[in-house]
């Protein structure tokens, strides 16, 4: 099984980190291709840089050469999984998705703490559109800009774990969620702090691309992702960068 596990921006250590957080979680007959975009923010924290990314991704998994089983889409909040579900028809786990979805079988509410207060609005949008809100206690900001997370991850910690404890003791959150793929690896951490299960997206989102290829499902074409209309394209789509 490959899985490609996708980053929002172009930070190529960040997809490292991220795709070695992956690989962690992964079984042992499971390939994690780590991908970066070929164009982009080098951080992604707000609309117009979450809609660039978008295309971003859907054009580094197209160019992509090799046969794949599953999509893992590593931003928080961000857009495109939708188009990414248009264009394939293999598994597509957005990591805000599978966060919460997870989380909801840990306890009864949950709490997403994020990195800027900016991203937090569009994190509480994704998750209602997936139906995913009902249970959400809170969308805390760490106050930690998405490349802090590298440039000092002490910092990072202390920032996330103190969002994390006001949001169990405050909001009355059950279980926390990481909401940064940058994130990844601060888990075991956060849950010494808090002492409430903490879900990392990247590795719920492994787990859950897993699933479903094992069981043969793949993403439905009768309606709201069928394959798009052939027509004309202005300027588009760009060439394609040499794999």
């Amino acid at each position: 099984m490959r899985i490609l596990v996708v980053n929002v921006n172009t930070t190529t250590s960040i997809t490292e980190s991220i795709g070695k957080q992956a690989e962690a979680a992964a079984s042992a007959d499971t390939e994690i291709v780590g991908l970066t975009p070929s164009f982009g923010a080098e951080s992604v924290e707000g609309n117009y840089e979450s809609h660039l990314a978008a295309i971003a991704v859907m054009e580094r998994v197209r160019a992509y050469p090799e046969p794949f089983d599953a999509i893992i889409q590593a931003g928080y909040g961000e857009h495109g999984r939708e188009g990414l579900q248009e264009l394939f028809d293999v598994p597509v786990v957005d990591i805000t998705e599978a966060a919460a979805s997870t989380a909801q079988f840990l306890g009864r509410t949950y709490s997403v703490v994020t990195s800027l207060d900016r991203t937090v609005p569009l994190i509480e949008d994704r998750l209602t559109l997936a139906g995913l809100s009902s249970r959400c206690a809170s969308v805390r900001a760490s106050g930690m800009a998405v490349l802090d997370l590298e440039r000092d991850p002490q910092a990072a910690v202390d920032a996330i774990a103190e969002q994390a404890v006001s949001a169990v003791r405050d909001d009355r959150a059950e279980v926390i969620c990481l909401g940064c793929g940058g994130m990844s690896g601060l888990a075991e951490r956060v849950v010494e702090r808090t002492g409430a299960p903490v879900v990392d997206g990247v590795t719920a989102a492994v787990t859950i691309a897993e699933s479903l290829v094992r069981l043969q499902l793949k993403t439905s074409k009768v309606r709201t992702y069928a394959p798009r209309r052939s027509k004309n394209m202005t300027d588009w789509p760009p060439p394609q960068p040499k794999a």
